[in-house]
């Protein structure tokens, strides 16, 4: 009996300390990051990068994806057919305050290094550099698509030895 006892409050143990692991939203608003910690969705790089990191919230369960690039959050909706992609939350931080921002609202420029090399930066309104474009998210999610056919086709290019277009 009491190793059943041992073994019951093991289970319990195990089933709520898990819960808590489970990264989820309130509200759909922005999670705590752990920086150097929390890993991204799609590359599972560690997400480091203050400037430049995304997190999806699924509107119907309120779990957050973290990411380290939108880049890697835009591929990620269409690599794993995503059906709530067009009601997800999707947070990125403003690359001036490092503070959380709507990334379906942001301003972003296309000159930056970045996590994964996609060279996009959210800005609000206020804090818009000036002396760049401003573009909105169908730009920079157009840029990310064009940017990565073009990596696939010079990784292809390489493994079959072709020339580069």
């Amino acid at each position: 009996m009491r190793v059943f006892s041992l073994g019951l409050g093991l289970a319990f143990i195990l089933l709520f300390g898990m819960n808590g692991c489970s990264k989820k939203s309130t509200n759909g608003a922005a999670v705590t990051m752990h920086w150097d910690r929390d890993m991204c969705e799609r590359c599972k790089m560690a997400i480091s990068e203050r400037k430049y990191a995304v997190e999806v919230v699924n509107p119907k369960t309120g779990k957050v994806y973290k990411f380290d690039d939108i880049g890697c959050a835009v591929l990620w909706f269409d690599e794993e057919h995503i059906p709530w992609k067009n009601q997800a939350k999707i947070w990125i931080t403003d690359a001036k305050t490092g503070k959380w921002i709507d990334a379906r609202t942001a301003k972003y420029t296309d000159d930056s290094i970045t996590p994964m090399a996609y060279g996009l930066a959210a800005f609000t309104e206020k804090t818009f550099p000036g002396g760049h474009q401003a573009h909105d998210l169908k730009y920079a999610t157009k840029m990310i698509h064009t940017i990565e056919k073009l990596n696939q086709e010079k990784l292809k290019n390489e493994q079959t030895g072709g020339a580069p277009r």
